[in-house]
C-alpha cells in the first residue's frame, strides 16, 4: 500500500486590495446593503467563476468542485467601514412603494456599506488539478475581476505567488510575509484570520467558539447559500514581515443583542432630541463644535421613550466617527458614550481617518508617483 503524501501544489494565494471592497452576506439585501468584515466564500467563488468565464446559470455544473475548496482569510488591513447613498433608475419609469398598497414613480433608494483601503490575503486549498486550473484563470481572467461589487476593482494584481503545497490552512497563511501598503505605515502586532473549520479524527465536532457563515453558494441564479463553520485565529508579525504563531490566543468578543428598528419620525423622539440639544447648548459633547444631531448611547428605549441620559449632542463628524467604531466592533443595544475617556483616542483617530478619506489632495499624495497622471 502506497502511503506517500501528494506534495504537488494544493494552495492558491490571492491578494485582495483596492480603494473599495464589499462582500455581501446573506442578510445584505433590499435597501440596506451591509458588507462582511472579510471576503466571503460566495464572493471568492464568484470572482473565480468570472476568471474562468462561468456564467451564473451554469454554476450548478461546477458547484461541487468550488465548494470542496477550503478557504482562509488573513486580514492584513481591515480597512475603514464607509456608507454610500445610492439611487437606481433615476429618470426611468420605475414603481417604488410609497406605503402599503400604494406605489409612485421614482428611483430606488439604498444605502451600501464598503470597506475602504482594506487588504486581505486569501488562501484556497484543493486538488492539484483544480488549483492549477484556478491559478491559470486568475492570471488570465476571461472577464473583469471585482472585489465584491462591480464598482470595486482591485488596485493590484490578485495573483500574488506561485501555487505551493501547504499541509493546512494556517501554514498557508504563514507562508506569505506581511507587506505594508505604504512605507510609512506601522506594522501591526497581530493579524486576525478566519479559517474554514474542518473535522478531524480528534475533533469531529465544531468547537463552541466556531461561527456560522451562510456564504457557501448553492446557486447564483437565484441566489442560494448554505452554512459553514468558521474559526478565528491570530498570527504575529515579525520585524521583516515574517508571520509567526501568536503568543496569545484570539479572544472572540461576546455577541451583543441585536439593535431593533426604531421610529425616529414620531413627536416624542423629536422633543427628546431638541431637549438634549438645548441641554448641551447645541454644542458637540466631544469637540464643542456646533451640534447638528444626537447620538444614542443606548437603544434600550429608542424611538420616543428616550431619557436625556440616552442621548448626546454631536456634530456630524464626531457622530460618523463614533458610528463607524460601533459598527467595527459589532455593538448591540448599548453603544459608545462619547464622553467616556476610554473612547477618546479611538474617536480622535477615526475622525482623522474620515478627514483623510474625504480629502482628495490627501488621497492623491498617498498614491505612488507612477500612478499619478
Amino acid at each position: 500500500m502506497d502511503n506517500t503524501i501528494d506534495s504537488r501544489p494544493n494552495t492558491l494565494f490571492l491578494r485582495l486590495e483596492g480603494p473599495l471592497q464589499a462582500w455581501g452576506q446573506h442578510e445584505s439585501k433590499f435597501a440596506i446593503r451591509r458588507t462582511a468584515e472579510a471576503p466571503t466564500k460566495s464572493g471568492i467563488v464568484g470572482l473565480l467563476c468570472a476568471a474562468m468565464g462561468i456564467r451564473r446559470n451554469d454554476f450548478p455544473n461546477h458547484q461541487q468542485k468550488f465548494n470542496s475548496l477550503a478557504m482562509a482569510v488573513r486580514m492584513d488591513s481591515p480597512g475603514i467601514r464607509w456608507w454610500d447613498y445610492h439611487t437606481v433608475g433615476a429618470g426611468m419609469q420605475m414603481q417604488i412603494a410609497e406605503r402599503i398598497g400604494k406605489t409612485k414613480d421614482g428611483p430606488l433608494l439604498s444605502r451600501r456599506e464598503y470597506l475602504c483601503d482594506a487588504q486581505f490575503l486569501v488562501v484556497l486549498q484543493g486538488t492539484f488539478d483544480f488549483i492549477a486550473e484556478l491559478a491559470a484563470a486568475i492570471r488570465k481572467p476571461q472577464w473583469s475581476l471585482y472585489l465584491g461589487r462591480k464598482c470595486c476593482p482591485p488596485s493590484l494584481p490578485i495573483w500574488i505567488a506561485e501555487s505551493n503545497y501547504c499541509s493546512d490552512l494556517l501554514s498557508a497563511l504563514k507562508a506569505i510575509p506581511y507587506q505594508k501598503r505604504y512605507a510609512k505605515d506601522d506594522s501591526p502586532e497581530f493579524l486576525d484570520c478566519l479559517l474554514d473549520w474542518q473535522p478531524t479524527a480528534d475533533q469531529p465536532e465544531a468547537p463552541e467558539d466556531a461561527e456560522v457563515w451562510y456564504d457557501v453558494p448553492v446557486s447564483f441564479d437565484p441566489p442560494g447559500y448554505e452554512p459553514r463553520f468558521v474559526i478565528r485565529k491570530n498570527l504575529s508579525v515579525g520585524k521583516d514581515g515574517d508571520i509567526k504563531p501568536a503568543d496569545k490566543p484570539f479572544l472572540v468578543p461576546m455577541p451583543s443583542p441585536l439593535r431593533t428598528r426604531a421610529n425616529y419620525q414620531n413627536t416624542e423622539f423629536r422633543k427628546a432630541r431638541q431637549k438634549r440639544l438645548d441641554h448641551d447648548q447645541h454644542l458637540c459633547v466631544f469637540c464643542k463644535s456646533p451640534a447638528t444631531t444626537v447620538q444614542h448611547i443606548t437603544y434600550q428605549r429608542a424611538g420616543g421613550n428616550e431619557t436625556q441620559e440616552d442621548l448626546r449632542s454631536m456634530c456630524r463628524l464626531c457622530h460618523d466617527a463614533v458610528t463607524m467604531i460601533e459598527y467595527g466592533v459589532g455593538m448591540g443595544m448599548d453603544r459608545i458614550n462619547p464622553e467616556d475617556p476610554q473612547w477618546r483616542e479611538k474617536i480622535l483617530q477615526k475622525r482623522q481617518e474620515i478627514l483623510a478619506f474625504r480629502s482628495l489632495e490627501t488621497r492623491r499624495r498617498r498614491l505612488q508617483s507612477e500612478e499619478v497622471e
